[in-house]
């Protein structure tokens, strides 16, 4: 529109000219080489600009010749990067389709057309990789290390590769030349502070998350909680060697994350050990009311030497009462309750536990006390039988690895902070069920310590899970009612038979079809009785659930993923 305006204004000023010219006609006259030229003003302006308009006419032809042999070489350079773009363009959706030979076709067109543009080396490299040749990928990363503008690329490239590979030195050395080319790029320092992780360097780690910081590559409230996982890392290592500097760590860690429990376990054990009594219990409160955890509450309870088992106690009451509503309170109050042989108030405290929030864990503490107070072996194979279909405790776990004890790293792709303490969603049917294991092997253990002190000798090993709890049990006291004479018919298919005593009739399980074995035998009885025999069997207490074989119970098909175990 401006265009059009101007073009007019130099029309209509023209024409003005031309008409002013023409009401002022006038004579010019020219004397020059014995020619005398006579003409008027007007003519004389219009046979000016006509051979002006000729000379620039011929010298636009001119130089329209001149330049020919440029301006054709320019048009076809023109079209031929039209057609490498078309092949760039057209590679790089073949590679995002998948479609290996299309983008190997344009790659090669791209590179004949394009043969020094970055695009093509990245085309060039990414159809390699599509097609499987990734010795092909690396040659074309390498070569372009060679020029400033493809370096970052061809780092980025051969990081990438190493990384697919597992070579994580490798990978850790391109990222870091990668960082050194340019310091504000991004996934240079995330890929570098991953390396260092998985290869537990903490200081370069510690020394790259600072950089990344300052850069602006990751928030504050991230960086933070990265440092606290790092220091703690460190102070883990250091707590036996360096305790000074794994006090310092610890400290910091716990500033940084005050729900980091191994952070404040390593500081509280520290403090405790130099006697600052006060400081390791104001950094255990603070952690437990953010994140229970038993090692919290076991360090809180020994946090001051020499304190007799109801002192910890008291101690360990005033930790729960800081967060009341988590399961771990009354579980600590229960076992350090049961260490001080108080298992009246270890029972209170894990009775609103019993109905709907009963862990394997509070089944077996529950059996630990029948155990100590009472020697109730009945009771406490009861609870050692609901311990084995009672819910799962919470464990550190990270990507399906459940592990005893807390890692700064997942054991399966080595990234930070991966470990959590939580109840697993699956079933497991390794690592868990050994824990599990382990933990009724030393209640057994200690049963027969904690029973009467008549206790007769254990019976010989049976068979049958409850019969061996049993005999690691020991023998009952001394004062249990006298075996009964009972009548037992055995039926020939081996079935149960039924059994008569005090008028009270009920199936008894049988060895074989020919004989049963009283559940105490007696030194001076038969080993195997005739049918139609009479033995002794000791009658059950009510609370006894004895060594029948619990009926398989129906389950519906669920799946399940087995969990891997780390120690």
């Amino acid at each position: 529109m401006v265009r059009l305006v101007v073009y007019l204004l130099t029309i209509a000023l023209i024409a003005s000219g031309l008409a002013w010219l023409a009401d002022r006609p006038g004579t010019l006259q020219i004397a020059w080489q014995g020619y005398d030229i006579e003409t008027s003003v007007f003519r004389a302006v219009v046979i000016l600009a006509a051979l002006v308009a000729t000379l620039v006419f011929l010298w636009s032809v001119f130089r329209a010749l001149w330049n020919s042999p440029a301006a054709i070489g320019h048009r076809l350079l023109r079209q031929r990067e039209k057609k490498g773009l078309d092949a760039l363009s057209g590679g790089l959706i073949a590679i995002g389709a998948g479609d290996s030979a299309l983008a190997s076709r344009y790659a090669l067109q791209a590179r004949k057309t394009l043969p020094h543009e970055p695009l093509t080396h990245l085309l060039r490299a990414q159809s390699a990789e599509l097609a499987g040749d990734r010795a092909a990928a690396r040659r074309i990363y390498e070569a372009m290390l060679a020029s400033p503008e493809t370096e970052q690329l061809g780092l980025r490239g051969l990081f990438l590769e190493a990384q697919r590979e597992g070579a994580g030195e490798a990978a850790r050395q391109f990222a870091a030349r990668a960082l050194k080319a340019n310091p504000k790029l991004g996934w240079s320092s995330t890929a570098l502070f991953e390396q260092q992780c998985k290869q537990k360097d903490w200081r370069a780690a510690l020394a790259t998350l600072d950089h990344a910081k300052k850069s602006g590559h990751i928030a504050k409230a991230a960086a933070d909680r990265k440092r606290g996982v790092l220091l703690t890392a460190r102070a883990v290592e250091a707590e036996d060697d360096a305790p000074d500097k794994a006090l310092a760590w610890a400290l910091e860690a716990h500033a940084l994350a005050p729900d980091l429990v191994p952070a404040a376990v390593v500081a509280g054990r520290i403090l405790a050990s130099r006697g600052n009594t006060a400081k390791a219990a104001k950094v255990l409160q603070k952690t437990w009311s953010k994140s229970p955890h038993p090692d919290l509450a076991s360090t809180y309870a020994h946090a001051r030497i020499g304190d007799s088992t109801r002192d910890r106690l008291d101690r360990v009451r005033q930790l729960a009462a800081l967060n009341p509503h988590s399961i771990e309170s009354p579980i600590a109050v229960a076992s350090t309750a049961t260490e001080a042989r108080m298992y009246d108030e270890a029972r209170r405290a894990l009775e609103p536990l019993l109905t709907d929030r009963l862990t394997q864990r509070v089944a077996m503490l529950m059996a630990r006390i029948e155990a100590g107070e009472n020697g109730e072996k009945g009771r406490v194979r009861e609870w050692l039988a609901r311990a084995m279909n009672a819910a799962r405790d919470p464990v550190w776990l990270a990507d399906g690895v459940i592990s005893d004890h807390w890692e700064p790293t997942s054991p399966v792709d080595g990234r930070l902070d991966a470990f959590q303490w939580r109840v697993p969603v699956e079933t497991t049917d390794g690592k868990g069920s050994e824990i599990l294991a382990n933990k009724i092997d030393e209640l057994i253990a200690i049963a027969p310590v904690a029973g009467t002190p008549d206790a007769g000798p254990s019976e010989p090993a049976k068979a049958s899970g409850a019969d061996d709890i049993e005999s690691k049990l020991g023998q009952p006291d001394s004062d249990v009612v006298e075996a009964e004479p009972v009548t037992v018919t055995v039926k020939p298919n081996g079935a149960f038979p039924e059994a008569t005593a005090n008028g009270a009739t009920g199936p008894l399980p049988v060895a074989d079809d020919a004989a049963t074995v009283s559940k105490r035998p007696s030194p001076d009885r038969a080993p195997a009785a005739r049918p139609d025999a009479k033995v002794f069997v000791a009658p059950r207490a009510p609370d006894d659930p004895g060594t029948d074989p619990a009926e398989p119970e129906l389950e519906q098909p669920v799946a399940r993923r087995n969990f891997r175990t780390v120690n």
